[in-house]
Order: C-alpha cells, then structure tokens, then sequence
C-alpha cells in the first residue's frame, strides 16, 4: 500500500485549502480500517487531525472542529482534507494515514503554511 500526499502550499490566515491522499496498490480504501490525517509543526509531536472510520464516522481534534472535514471518495482511492478558515497555528507537514489490522501505512507528507 502506498500513499501519495498532495496539495499543500502557502495560504493566508482565514483562506482555505484542500489537501489529498491517494491510495495505490492491490487495495481500496473501502477495504482500510480507517484513515486519517495527522500533522506535525516543528518542535511539536504528532497530532491526529480527523479521521475516517470504516463505516462512515469520523472524528476531528478539538483545534479543528468546524472548520476541518475529512472525505473520500472509494471510486477514486482518495481521501481528503478540506482546510477552512485556516489558521496561522495550523502550519504544519500534514501525513495521511491508512490502517487494516494491526499494519498503519503512511504518506510522505504536504507542507502547509499559514502566513498572518
């Protein structure tokens, strides 16, 4: 399973963007246990972002509730993130995340960049 990360790039604060995940391999997202989104900014630990769980439930951190949804569309192999009224705060390299069992899988990362 590979996932390839695309989308980031530098946005005002209040501005919006959307960043995407792909899923490639003998694998449809349909089948994952979930996938997420999680975020690191320098000098800080991984976060978990949002989520989607097999099933259709998904599930935010408190810092991006209401302005953060977390999507996919199986047809595609992709997942993604639409960013709204982003914050300086929310910079960060962005991973998407894949799980089935007990194997996690990982993107390389998109740089988003919030200037205030």
């Amino acid at each position: 399973v590979q996932l390839q990360a695309s989308g980031g790039g530098l946005v005002q604060a209040g501005g919006s963007l959307r960043i995407s995940c792909v899923v490639s391999g003998s694998i449809s997202i349909s089948w994952l246990d979930s996938m997420a989104w999680y975020r690191q900014s320098p000098g800080k630990e991984l976060e978990l972002v949002a989520s989607s769980i097999i099933g259709g439930s998904t599930r935010y951190a408190d810092s991006v509730k209401g302005r953060f949804t977390i999507s996919r569309d199986d047809a595609k192999n992709t997942v993604y993130l639409q960013m709204n009224t982003l914050k300086p705060e929310d910079t960060a390299v962005y991973y998407c995340n894949a799980r089935k069992g007990g194997a996690a899988h990982w993107g390389q990362g998109t740089l988003v960049t919030v200037s205030s």
